[in-house]
């Protein structure tokens, strides 16, 4: 068996999530090689040749590449896949905004199943992951040849980024497929870590009553804990946060050291995005809010005056 995972990275360097995948690709049992698609990519790919566990990485280079469109992304999957021999057993995607994108592309391509979000690899076509929102978690046995998987990396620790010795192998670029172009991007950049990669999260939800207040009361506790900042869905909803900032099920999932939730009631939707923090802190008013029965410490007050105090005194 040998296990085929998609690469996140900058050309540069390789992203956290990629190294949480490796991870679940080594439980999967037999060889892990790691695909590098992009332009200029030969820093990631080395990067990639250090990751613990990987045996091979395999670096296509070409114009195709340069922007990760899921159409030729995609294509390069299923061109090493038709390639390979005896082929691939499994072909492993973060469960990312860019991984969800190209997974669905290849499975349906080789008209295999996808297995979504496993936390949990049981055996080589045997899988964990989460449904309804969290609260009950599948068993999943596939009998496709080939599985395609998204891996939810809260699920699986980070493999290490060295002490890896893999051969890196070039590989032709798969031509574009001319079904999407790359028209611009607006990248809204901080000096905040990143949300999913962050060690301390402080989120804020919509009994924050609006962006000032969501900047005023959020922000300096953010600050001073050197933290990511996350909302509730209604809180980006109500305009109060920007969309990229949103945890939950249909936002970002993430399992910090610390996660504060300000004014979050705890819906089950966001929940599932948050509740394998490792210490949550919930602050709010209501004793009922649901967000108290996941909450390791927490504060019944009014955020309004409790945050500003914990400012204060840090």
């Amino acid at each position: 068996m040998t296990s085929l995972v998609i690469a996140e990275h900058d050309n540069a360097s390789i992203k956290p999530a990629t190294l949480n995948t490796v991870t679940a690709a080594v439980a999967c049992g037999g060889d892990v090689h790691v695909l590098v698609a992009g332009v200029g990519a030969a820093a990631a790919a080395a990067a990639a040749a250090q990751i613990a566990g990987v045996s091979k990485v395999i670096h296509a280079d070409g114009a195709s590449l340069k922007n990760g469109l899921a159409e030729n992304v995609a294509a390069q999957v299923l061109a090493l896949v038709g390639n390979s021999a005896p082929g691939y057993s499994h072909i492993l995607f973060p469960a990312t905004a860019g991984g969800k994108n190209v997974a669905p592309r290849v499975a349906a391509t080789l008209d295999v199943a996808q297995i979504s979000d496993t936390t949990k690899v049981v055996s080589a076509d045997t899988f964990e992951r989460p449904i309804y929102a969290g609260n009950a978690i599948a068993t999943v046995q596939s009998g496709d040849a080939t599985k395609v998987i998204t891996v939810r990396t809260t699920g699986f620790d980070a493999a290490a980024a060295t002490g890896g010795s893999a051969a890196v192998e070039t590989v032709a670029a798969a031509a574009d497929a001319g079904k999407s172009r790359f028209v611009g991007s607006e990248i809204a950049r901080n000096d905040r870590p990143e949300l999913t990669a962050a060690k301390i999260i402080v989120s804020g939800g919509r009994a924050l009553g609006s962006a000032e207040k969501f900047a005023q009361v959020i922000t300096p506790l953010a600050d001073r804990l050197g933290a990511a900042i996350g909302a509730s869905r209604a809180a980006v909803d109500a305009g109060y946060a920007a969309n990229d900032l949103q945890v939950g099920q249909t936002g970002k999932i993430v399992a910090p050291q610390l996660y504060i939730a300000a004014g979050i009631s705890g819906a089950i939707q966001h929940l599932a995005g948050m509740k394998d923090s490792t210490v949550i802190v919930a602050i709010n008013k209501d004793p009922e809010a649901p967000i108290f029965s996941v909450a390791d410490y927490g504060l019944e007050a009014d955020l309004f005056t409790a945050v500003p105090e914990w400012v204060g005194a840090a």
